[in-house]
């Protein structure tokens, strides 16, 4: 069983950064790949960031540039640091976890969109707020 905490999250103004961090409980992260997610208010939930067992890192377009996700393998610690922050970023930021590879690809090739499966393993994500 993989547990995943997230923290890092909370109120900035557009312009600023943050960086999320994302702690797993399991120590292999080879046969894993690794997303972060966001549901903002009135949306459906949407991966914007994500990195393969090969440590390929993928965003959606809208976080483009801005985003960054990494992965500490010996801390066993995924990040998301987020620049260049906007009011539309406002969202619940969950960390999951997918150890399928057909799941793993289906999320990761589909950045962006709206409405795509959780992976198995989610954290109980993290509150991010960015005023105008």
């Amino acid at each position: 069983q993989v547990q995943l905490v997230e923290s890092g999250g909370g109120s900035v103004q557009a312009g600023g950064s943050l960086r999320l961090s994302c702690t797993r409980s399991k120590t292999t992260y080879d046969s894993y790949c690794m997303a972060w997610f966001r549901q903002r208010p009135g949306k459906e939930r949407e991966a914007v960031a994500g990195i393969d067992s090969a440590g390929v890192t993928r965003y959606a377009e809208a976080v483009k540039g801005r985003f960054t996700i990494s992965h500490d393998n010996a801390r066993k610690v995924l990040y998301l640091q987020m620049t260049s922050l906007e009011p539309e970023d406002t969202a619940m930021y969950y960390c999951a976890a997918e150890d399928e590879v057909i799941k793993c690809m289906t999320v990761l090739q589909a950045l962006g969109v709206a409405g795509v499966p959780f992976y198995k393993y989610t954290g109980q994500g993290t509150q991010v707020t960015v005023s105008s």
